[in-house]
């Protein structure tokens, strides 16, 4: 969620009633939403899909509360990067795993860098949260 680290509200379902694939296209799809710049200077879009106790181990190796990533994010200037290799895992009922590369390219130089992520997604009444997130530089 951070820039060094990474949709929304409505229409989400509980794991009851998604098959594997339909909770792997809902959790990819919040992921998304969480790469792109508009959502991420919505406050309320963000707030809506992190949990309460959410937490964040950024690439730098700083950890992030809710609140300082969502104070962060209405400020940062950010490219959207690319998505490769999502994976969704259901660990549990109610409880997922997800993981992906994140890839970006400077415009300039054109050097290519990428960052592990990794989310632990649980449902709260109904809907799905991200309670933990962190980036791990990729070589």
């Amino acid at each position: 969620m951070s820039e060094e680290a990474s949709g929304t509200g409505s229409g989400q379902a509980g794991s009851g009633t998604l098959s594997e694939e339909q909770l792997a296209a809902l959790l990819r799809s919040h992921e998304e939403s969480l790469l792109d710049p508009a959502v991420r200077r919505d406050r309320a879009r963000v707030a809506a899909l992190l949990a309460d106790d959410f937490q964040e181990s950024g690439a730098s190796g700083r950890v992030w509360t809710r609140e300082q990533v969502l104070d962060l994010l209405g400020k940062e200037g950010f490219q959207r990067p690319a998505m490769e290799n999502f994976e969704c895992r259901q660990i549990s009922a109610g409880v997922a795993l997800i993981g992906y590369l994140c890839v970006r390219s400077d415009p300039r130089t054109g050097e290519r860098s990428a960052t592990l992520r990794s989310s632990l997604w649980t449902e709260e009444l109904g809907e799905w949260k991200m309670r933990f997130h962190q980036g791990t530089r990729a070589l």
